[in-house]
């Protein structure tokens, strides 16, 4: 029973402490319905990121990461592939603004982590929009708080919506 319980503070304590991280999309996003006109090119739209916020950042956060996914469509949806998006922020909260999709020019603060991973008429230099053709995927953003040493200490999930 002694080991158990060593083995068990050990590895309780050996697993590192997430902070209480939320994000929620802003308006004109509800995480339920992809807002019209938010749709990539293809399907008659300019897509931006949505805008969010971020609260329960740990103390030393320098950049909120976000990979942007399609859950409906397998060679998209994981790992940013719709795009890694990354945010300068200072703070325990952060308001981060709606960036252009299909392009690796952002404003200031903001960068290009990776690229899309669509291929073809699919191909973007960074964020890709929903681009379904309305056929109603599902798509979410991980967002991760990363500190200065590079060491992502914090991640929670954000619903984006269906298109």
């Amino acid at each position: 029973m002694r080991f158990s319980l060593t083995f068990c503070a050990t590895l309780f304590l050996a697993v590192p402490a997430f902070a209480d991280m939320k994000a929620q999309v802003l308006a004109p996003w509800n995480g339920k319905t992809v807002p019209a006109g938010q749709q990539c090119t293809l399907f008659g739209g300019k897509g931006m990121t949505p805008p969010f916020q971020v609260t329960g950042l740990p103390t030393g956060t320098a950049m909120v990461v976000v990979e942007f996914n399609d859950r409906s469509y397998r060679p998209l949806s994981s790992g940013g592939g719709h795009g890694t998006i990354g945010y300068n922020v200072k703070g325990s909260s952060a308001k981060l603004p709606a960036v252009p999709g299909l392009t690796a020019k952002m404003p200031r603060g903001v960068r290009v982590i990776k690229a899309a991973r669509g291929t073809g008429d699919y191909r973007s230099a960074g964020y890709l929009p929903p681009c379904s053709g309305g056929k109603g995927n599902s798509y979410e953003a991980v967002v991760k708080a990363v500190n200065g040493a590079g060491k992502v200490t914090a991640k929670t999930k954000m619903a984006l919506g269906r298109y």
